[in-house]
């Protein structure tokens, strides 16, 4: 299965590949996935990053590399993923160096991977299960709309549940 294409102003969401693979496994090894269960051993992290390639396989969905459109680089991911531990698809995302924060770039791709899921899949809600104490990724739910959602159990320890609504849903 491969990820439609989604375009935004100044990014490219797709189906996330081998051109990635530097970007993300620098990620996955550093610090900055501590809230991704790392960070982690070169092995590892491979095998985190290619369970998000094999999930499109597996699910029909998941999560996009989010790119620049000017220069190509891998920013990212971002959109809806769902390990079997998971009740629903949970809304995540992550910028692979702390050089792409505070430029807008997480909420415009968050935005477009929210969208798609709730046009494509029909989904009135969705979760991001994020950690007590990463302060931007909380800021950004909210930012989106997000609330905290008490009444659904994060299944990731130190993590409590914001809920993104649809459109439709948010009536």
């Amino acid at each position: 299965m491969t990820a439609p294409m989604l375009t935004t102003d100044r990014l490219i969401l797709r189906t996330p590949d081998s051109r990635d693979e530097a970007a993300m496994l620098g990620f996955f090894t550093s610090d900055r996935a501590r809230f991704y269960g790392g960070p982690y051993d070169l092995g590892g992290a491979w095998r985190y990053f290619a369970a998000q390639v094999g999930h499109w396989a597996l699910r029909g969905f998941g999560m996009f590399a989010v790119t620049e459109k000017d220069s190509g680089a891998t920013l990212g991911l971002a959109g809806p993923w769902q390990p079997p531990t998971f009740p629903e698809p949970e809304m995540a995302w992550l910028l692979t160096e702390a050089q792409h924060e505070g430029r807008g770039h997480a909420a415009e791709a968050v935005a477009a991977a929210l969208a798609h899921a709730f046009e494509t899949h029909g989904w009135a809600s969705l979760p991001s299960y994020i950690d007590h104490e990463n302060a931007s990724s909380r800021a950004l739910a909210r930012r989106l709309g997000a609330r905290p959602d008490p009444a659904a159990t994060a299944p990731i320890a130190n993590c409590e549940t914001f809920r993104h609504f649809a459109p439709e849903a948010r009536a």
